[in-house]
C-alpha cells in the first residue's frame, strides 16, 4: 500500500462491521435450524451478538459525531482514523463469526458410532457396516441410546463446513486489510477447522457417512442423491458469494488505490496554477493580474475582449533582452522582472489619468 492510501481513513469502515453481523445472523440462522439446541449455544451466540452489535454501534458514531457525547466520539474516531485499531478490531469481529460457525460441535456427541455398534453386536468395530446400522435401527436425526452418550445428536455436520466457508465472507469485506493478510487469516481460520474435524471431532463426520450409505439401503439411491444435492447446491451458493464478496472487495480496493493517485495530481495541479500566478504577478501589476483572474474565462477571451471604446499603446523598452540575466546577484532575475513590472505599472498609472 502507498503511504498516502495507508494515511486515508476509510469512513466506510461502520459499513464492514455491519456486513459481518448480517453473516453471523445467517450463520445463526443456519445452526438453529440444522442442530440441536444447548446452553453453549445459547450463551456464545448472544455474547457474540452483543460484541458485535457493540462494535458496531461505536463505529457507526464516526457518520454522526454529533448526537453521541464526546467519549463515545473520541473512541469512534480513535478507532476509524487508526489503521492499526481499525485493523485488529476486524481480526476480532472476523475471528468471533468463525468462533460462531463451529462452537456447537463441542456440545455434539463425539462417540463413534462403529464401535457402539460393535459392542451392541459383539463384533469387532471393522465388521460393523451399514447393514449392521440398518439390523439395529440407526438413522440419521434419531436418538441411538447409549450410543451419543451425553452429547447431542448432530448427524449432519456437513453444515459446520458450510457455516465456515460463510465465516469466509466476513473476511472480504473489510477492504482496508491487504490481501496478504486475508490470505493468512483465511489459511489460519480453515487449518483451525481441519484440525478439529481430523482430531477430536472426526468421529462426527464418520458417523455421518456410515448412516447416509444406512439410509442408502434403505431408502434407494435417491436419499444420497438428495443429500449430495443439498451440500452442492449449499457450497455452490457460498462459493458464489464468495467469490463475489472478493471481487467486490478487490474493485473497491481498486477504486481506493486510485484515491492517492488522484490527490497527488490535484496537488500538482494547485502547486501548477500558484507557480503560474506568481510568474503573473511578476510580469503585471497585481491589480492588472486580479482584473485577469477575477472570473473564470473562456480560451478566445484569452486573447481579444470585445470593447466599446479602445486605445491602443505601443511601448518598448530597449535592449531588455540584453538586460535581462538570471545571476544570484539579482536573485535570478526577479530583480529584472521586477524592474520591469515597475515600468509597467507607470505605464498603468498613466492611463489611469483623467485627460
Amino acid at each position: 500500500l502507498s503511504p498516502q492510501y495507508s494515511k486515508k481513513v476509510d469512513d466506510r469502515f461502520g459499513g464492514y462491521v455491519a456486513c459481518t453481523l448480517l453473516v453471523f445472523c445467517f450463520i445463526c440462522c443456519l445452526q438453529i435450524l440444522v442442530f440441536p439446541h444447548s446452553p453453549l449455544m445459547l450463551g456464545v451466540y448472544v455474547s457474540i451478538f452483543i460484541l458485535l452489535a457493540a462494535i458496531l454501534f461505536i463505529c457507526a458514531i464516526y457518520s454522526c459525531v454529533t448526537l453521541f457525547p464526546a467519549a463515545l466520539q473520541q473512541l469512534s474516531r480513535g478507532i476509524v482514523q487508526s489503521r492499526a485499531r481499525s485493523t485488529g478490531i476486524a481480526v476480532f469481529a472476523i475471528l468471533l463469526v468463525f468462533i460462531a460457525a463451529f462452537v456447537n460441535m463441542f456440545s455434539c456427541s463425539r462417540v463413534a458410532l462403529r464401535d457402539c455398534a460393535a459392542r451392541e453386536l459383539n463384533v469387532t468395530p471393522g465388521a460393523v457396516g451399514p447393514c449392521q446400522l440398518r439390523a439395529l435401527n440407526f438413522s440419521l436425526g434419531t436418538p441411538m441410546g447409549s450410543c451419543h452418550g451425553d452429547g447431542l445428536v448432530c448427524d449432519f455436520p456437513e453444515y459446520f463446513s458450510y457455516s465456515v466457508v460463510l465465516s469466509l465472507l466476513a473476511c472480504s469485506v473489510f477492504l482496508h486489510i491487504s490481501s496478504i493478510g486475508k490470505l493468512l487469516l483465511m489459511v489460519g481460520i480453515e487449518a483451525t477447522f481441519l484440525l478439529l474435524v481430523e482430531g477430536p471431532h472426526a468421529a462426527l463426520f464418520d458417523n455421518a457417512d456410515m448412516l447416509i450409505l444406512a439410509n442408502a439401503l434403505k431408502e434407494g439411491p435417491l436419499g444420497v442423491w438428495a443429500v449430495a444435492k443439498g451440500g452442492g447446491c449449499t457450497f455452490g451458493i457460498s462459493g458464489v458469494g464468495s467469490a463475489l464478496g472478493l471481487a467486490a472487495g478487490s474493485r473497491g480496493s481498486s477504486h481506493m488505490d486510485l484515491c492517492p493517485q488522484a490527490t497527488g495530481e490535484k496537488e500538482e495541479m494547485e502547486e501548477l496554477q500558484a507557480y503560474n500566478r506568481r510568474l503573473l504577478h511578476n510580469i503585471l501589476p497585481k491589480d492588472v493580474a486580479a482584473h485577469f483572474l477575477a472570473r473564470e474565462r473562456r480560451n478566445d477571451e484569452l486573447y481579444y475582449q470585445s470593447c466599446e471604446c479602445v486605445a491602443v499603446m505601443f511601448a518598448s523598452i530597449s535592449n531588455f533582452s540584453e538586460f535581462y540575466v538570471e545571476l544570484e546577484a539579482n536573485n535570478e532575475g526577479v530583480e529584472c522582472l521586477r524592474l520591469l513590472n515597475e515600468i509597467i505599472a507607470d505605464f498603468d498609472e498613466v492611463l489611469g489619468r483623467s485627460w
